[in-house]
């Protein structure tokens, strides 16, 4: 492909872009298609000869994007936000084209500076300890895994990585029942064995009970277990819930355990100082996540992750053969020390695009306005004669279900609310996602899009209601 090829291309690619930012709402928000279906239409051999850019696009047009679900469309309220934003994009879109391999400093000095200062700028933004240092993940499930085998290897003294497995070790791992998958993920890639991860019941507002949790970790001393890590959660994948990391972090502290916090989407609302207080506690911790690719208006992937000690972190997974040793080795960050994989996205830069479009009064402008519409629509929900809120609402997420009068057998309402689900996913108008508390089927709001408006969830509000009262009726 010529320069000019390109440029042509590019030119017309661009403007499709642009279009579909303007009109997303254009798409039906979850995909229509039917398992399979993509499936068919696609050849089942490589094309033998090389193809043009106008046919391969078409091909995407009447392929690939019926198949696709919608995640930026205003009306997306399901599972998290996964934003991206026009600043995103087009950093995005140099990344790509300077195609750098930015696993150490030497490769791209810029890409490692640059992410070292990004580090700081959220630390600064979120009020996040000062001794705090960071390094961009790809995901939070990565980052916990690095957590695990940091404290892993801190607590072996490195033999672990040296030796393998003893089989003396019974290293146990604690965290919530509402905990997220990547943590059970994560305890059985680090060898620690799924068994050893403990999970503590849950208050009524669905935080880890710090008292229980004391209370197994003196127990499993008794037995001969190693307590090795805590995981505390801010934001529940669930309900958004937020753990007591000030009762949590001191029994850490008591047992001298990693205490590692998991703030995948909520960590994003520290940067709105009237939220600092989900934090009380976060100087005890050994390690912390979140991802500015949920909320933030950073497209994926981009995960944040702080350490208390960042030696700990590089001692875990550095290796050093021939072909990587630089002069300038110990005198800056080569973050391929810093976590599993060696080679790396120049992902900084559209977190720098990002931060810098936006500004940190717009980032808290347009978080305040998403908490201000989720309020509103709680406030609508638990005003409706025949629907319940089921878990208090922290953040962001409204947890709720269809509870007509005259219908109280529980598998009927969560037979009615599943029908319910799959009825307005159907429509193409949102897209909304379930968990089940205490065994009963409930549907998730989140407000969290990039470019929501308050139009967009009172119509959808209108909507749910009017397609639960039709579905009863009928």
């Amino acid at each position: 492909m010529t320069a000019n090829e390109f440029r042509s291309s590019a030119h017309e690619m661009v403007d499709w872009m642009a279009e579909y930012l303007e009109h997303p709402e254009a798409y039906p928000v979850k995909s229509q298609v039917k398992p399979g279906e993509i499936l068919g239409q696609l050849p089942h051999r490589a094309p033998d000869k090389g193809e043009t850019m106008k046919i391969i696009m078409e091909d995407f047009k009447k392929v690939i994007l019926p198949g696709i679900t919608h995640w930026q469309n205003p009306n997306f309220y399901a599972y998290f936000p996964a934003n991206s934003s026009p600043p995103s994009i087009l950093a995005e879109m140099l990344t790509a084209t300077l195609g750098a391999q930015c696993m150490m400093w030497e490769t791209s000095p810029a890409a490692a500076e640059l992410e070292e200062e990004m580090m700081t700028w959220l630390k600064q933004m979120m009020g996040l300890p000062r001794h705090f240092e960071g390094v961009i993940q790809d995901t939070a499930s990565t980052a916990t895994l690095c957590a695990f085998l940091s404290a892993r290897e801190k607590a072996s003294q490195f033999g672990v990585n040296e030796y393998g497995f003893s089989g003396h070790e019974h290293y146990r791992v604690y965290s919530s029942t509402e905990t997220h998958s990547s943590i059970e993920k994560a305890v059985k890639i680090a060898g620690l064995g799924r068994e050893n991860l403990v999970k503590i019941n849950v208050d009524e507002q669905y935080r880890m009970d710090p008292h229980l949790l004391r209370d197994t970790i003196k127990n499993d001393l008794d037995k001969g277990y190693t307590p090795l890590c805590i995981v505390a959660t801010l934001g529940t994948t669930g309900t958004t819930s937020i753990d007591s990391l000030a009762e949590i972090s001191a029994v850490s502290k008591e047992f001298k355990l990693w205490l590692h916090v998991d703030a995948a989407m909520a960590g994003s609302a520290l940067v709105l100082p009237e939220y600092r207080w989900m934090i009380e506690g976060i100087e005890n911790a050994e390690s912390f996540v979140f991802n500015p690719h949920k909320w933030m208006f950073t497209n994926f992937d981009c995960s944040a992750y702080f350490v208390k000690d960042p030696e700990m972190l590089i001692k875990t997974f550095e290796i050093l053969p021939e072909y990587l040793k630089t002069w300038s080795r110990g005198k800056v960050n080569d973050y391929r020390d810093w976590g599993i994989p060696l080679g790396r996205r120049f992902r900084a830069l559209k977190l720098w695009f990002v931060i810098r479009y936006y500004g940190v009064s717009g980032i808290q402008e347009t978080f305040r306005e998403h908490l201000r519409m989720t309020r509103q629509l709680k406030s609508l929900v638990e005003s409706a004669r025949d629907f319940e809120i089921l878990a208090p609402v922290p953040l962001n997420t409204i947890c709720f279900r269809y509870h007509p009068e005259g219908v109280e057998d529980a598998d009927t309402l969560n037979s009615l609310n599943e029908k319910l689900m799959q009825v307005l996913n159907a429509s193409g108008r949102l897209y909304l996602s379930h968990t089940k508390l205490h065994g009963l089927y409930t549907i998730r709001f989140v407000v969290g899009q990039t470019h929501v408006t308050e139009q967009h969830v009172m119509d959808a509000w209108t909507f749910i209601q009017e397609t639960a009262r039709k579905l009863k009726n009928d």
